[in-house]
């Protein structure tokens, strides 16, 4: 037997808080998702403006992510990306159809090495959704810092 953290609608808002601020810093309007460990959203928020097919992208994208537990892009990094032509992986997104993303934007949430949930986000390049989920990964950690553990 083991602990196990979970996330709360609290630690979500603060994680969408700061996504959100990064967003509006780097001038792009994002759809952001916030999962639990089991690839459920929590909280979810379409900026002003931005794309309405956003909201399904950045739910696929935190799905990845806490499922699979790594960040979307890594499936299809050069030279070795499972997810890439010729790779164990290939095809994987045909998986979960719909709800399996290979690129950019999904990242999960790590407390105590465990995979406690997922930042998706959708609608900028792939530099401003990193951008966009490292600011909401940081505030996560800071959120941790200043208050303790997630729930156990």
């Amino acid at each position: 037997m083991h602990t196990v953290y979970r996330l709360t609608l609290e630690d979500a808002l603060v994680v969408l808080r700061a996504a959100e601020q990064e967003a509006e810093r780097i001038g792009v309007r994002q759809t952001i998702c916030i999962a639990d460990d089991g690839a459920h959203p929590i909280a979810l928020h379409r900026m002003t403006g931005a794309r309405l097919t956003g909201v399904e992208i950045a739910m696929a994208k935190a799905f990845t992510a806490a499922g699979h537990q790594r960040d979307t892009h890594k499936f299809n990094e050069p030279p070795d990306g499972p997810a890439l032509p010729g790779n164990e992986a290939f095809g994987i997104s045909h998986m979960h159809p719909g709800r399996f993303a290979v690129f950019v934007g999904g990242f999960p949430i790590v407390y105590e090495e465990q995979v406690i949930g997922a930042v998706g986000v959708s609608g900028g390049n792939g530099d401003q959704d990193k951008a966009v989920g490292a600011a909401a990964l940081a505030a996560f950690r800071h959120r941790v810092a200043a208050v303790g553990a997630p729930t156990a």
